[in-house]
């Protein structure tokens, strides 16, 4: 081996090695997770990986290594995820595990106690060019003893899906002599000459003044900015802890006015049971304040009020099995909506394909006549609707021509021309599937024309010829010669187009986003909605999330469009010489 050899050999060793090192971290990170998909996506990815790198026979697959990365993440994983999460109930209510939801049990939930220890409390804030930041110290004093304590900010360790602090702790330090200590700084309190504190100093250099206290009326001023900054944000859901373990929260009996002790509301314990008659162990979750165990059924963990009525408090994601794909047919909330947004996905495909080719047919056999004059400009102004973005065209007529009231098409035709009543294009169930099937219709007959047009050049004039001599007429030269030689052509992109249709979001969302709503629907289905914008707003819109049931109808979609595409192969023979 030379020498130039060896240090490639080395180099791509090397690189090798680092990439195994982060897979292993990334197998690790997703272990801990929980992620079993991803990781087990990620160990099959490196073992092919490193067979193709380090086994001689494997050279001419390195090259595909990237496209084979991007199949793996892009592709594969996302519908193993997709296919996993159709057999759970995973949504609105559903969205942490079993394990994340008991922690939230255990730690988000808590009540007061019947006799708690209140505490007033001040805020020191520090100043940023003399101007107020969300940098504060709380000092808090307890009613019973008198005794003063001090928090530092709060640590966010939960936020919702905006952003919003859910929950925050710090922990309470005892002030003695004017002074405390906490995360190795030392505080000392300023002080009046009537012994009133000021300020608090910091032996890092920060200065925190006093600012705001409910008992103090003299700052009032300054309430605004702690009601929308350090209340708001920082205190509302803040949880501090003493040096014995209790947990102070804000109190909401003295309307926020004080601080009082509280006690977590869900607990732990062992609870022994009989099954077959052998005793069994399992751990449950309890409610500390009522001594009763929480039930746990399909899905979600309930507690029991004092009237004996049970009350979900959190939701799990947990295996339904079929269920998404039986609520479908059984649910008649369900399945009355769907098999209406299902049908009119088909009657969409059909209709856009059928509207879109015969429009494009005729034009193009129009532009193949040899007496026509003009042909280039007839073919530029005609192919614009294609050239323009389909999402431009379709805003331009939801707004430009299908308002009702100052849309062009009711404005200067319906009741300019003919002096009827505005229709309402996209408030009516007819009159909204007929607007999509138009905007559709004209972005689609450009690329008919042009396929169309291609497939009739192709067509030798002899045949034409001959039928002349035999006597045919126009129709029939259309129907024995025109459209059969033209079918072998176009038909396969005629399926290739029923399958686009089919999913077809952007057609569908930007005109009428699906609607007008179906009545009595229990999901957001629309009149004009197909399946993948029924998909679209199951999982990200309407009352909840339901990504399961929105994963179940994207498995229908892959099939039916894979049965659509298999078709399209048999058609056009993309697959005879491999088959051979």
């Amino acid at each position: 081996m030379s020498r130039k050899r060896f240090v490639i050999f080395l180099f791509s060793l090397a690189i090798l090695a680092i990439f195994n090192a982060f897979s292993l971290w990334s197998v690790y990170l997703l272990f801990a997770d929980g992620n079993f998909g991803l990781m087990v996506t990620m160990i099959v990815l490196t073992l092919l990986i490193d067979i193709i790198a380090l086994n001689p026979k494997g050279y001419p697959y390195r090259y595909m290594i990237p496209a084979m990365i991007l199949l793996f993440i892009l592709t594969l994983y996302p519908m193993y995820y997709t296919f996993r999460t159709a057999f759970t109930n995973y949504g609105t209510g559903h969205l942490f595990t079993r394990q994340q939801s008991i922690q939230k049990l255990l730690s988000d939930y808590f009540y007061i106690p019947e006799s708690p220890e209140e505490f007033e409390f001040s805020i020191f804030i520090e100043l940023d060019d003399y101007k107020p930041t969300d940098r504060f110290i709380t000092l808090l004093k307890s009613k019973e003893t008198g005794a003063l304590f001090a928090a530092l900010r709060p640590q966010p360790v939960t936020k919702d899906a905006e952003g919003n602090i859910t929950l925050a702790t710090a922990k309470m330090v005892q002030v003695s002599a004017d002074s405390f200590s906490t995360g190795g700084v030392s505080y000392t309190l300023s002080l009046s000459p009537d012994d009133k504190i000021l300020a608090i100093r910091a032996t890092s250099g920060e200065r925190f003044i006093y600012f705001y206290s409910p008992q103090d009326d003299s700052t009032r001023p300054n309430a605004p900015f702690y009601f929308s900054e350090i209340r708001g944000i920082w205190l509302r859901n803040a949880e501090f802890t003493d040096s014995e373990g209790n947990q102070v929260r804000l109190f909401p009996n003295s309307l926020y006015t004080t601080f009082a002790t509280t006690e977590r509301k869900y607990a732990l314990r062992t609870e022994t049971t009989f099954d077959a008659g052998r005793a069994v162990q399992e751990t449950v979750v309890y409610n500390r304040q009522t001594n009763r165990t929480l039930v746990e059924e399909g899905g979600f963990f309930y507690d029991i009020d004092e009237n004996g009525n049970e009350f979900a408090v959190e939701g799990y994601i947990s295996d339904v099995g079929f269920w998404n794909f039986v609520r479908m047919f059984r649910d008649p909330n369900i399945s009355g909506p769907f098999f209406q947004v299902f049908g009119w996905t088909f009657t969409w495909a059909g209709l856009s394909v059928l509207f879109s080719f015969t429009i494009g047919l005729a034009l193009a056999i129009t532009l193949n006549d040899k007496r026509l004059k003009g042909k280039k400009i007839y073919r530029t102004l005609l192919i614009i609707p294609w050239a323009i973005p389909a999402f431009i065209s379709a805003l331009v007529w939801r707004n430009g021509f299908f308002n009702e009231t100052y849309g062009v098409l009711n404005r200067f035709i319906v009741q300019g021309l003919f002096g009827l009543e505005p229709i309402k294009w996209l408030n009516d169930a007819f009159w909204a599937k007929v607007s999509v099937l138009l905007v559709n219709t004209w972005l689609g007959f450009p690329y008919m024309m042009t396929v169309s047009l291609g497939a009739l050049q192709s067509i030798p004039e002899e045949f034409y010829e001959a039928s002349s001599i035999d006597g045919a007429t126009k129709f029939q030269r259309f129907r024995k010669i025109t459209f059969p030689l033209l079918m072998v052509t176009v038909a396969p992109l005629l399926v290739g187009s029923f399958a686009f249709n089919f999913n077809n979001f952007t057609g569908i969302y930007l005109v009428t986003q699906g609607g007008p709503a179906i009545v009595g629907a229990s999901t957001p289905a629309g009149a004009t909605d197909i399946l993948i914008s029924y998909t679209f707003k199951l999982a990200f819109e309407g009352r909840g999330q339901d990504f399961g049931f929105a994963s179940a109808i994207s498995i229908l979609i892959f099939i039916i469009v894979a049965g659509f595409s298999w078709i399209n192969f048999k058609l056009s023979g993309s697959f005879e010489e491999v088959s051979r």
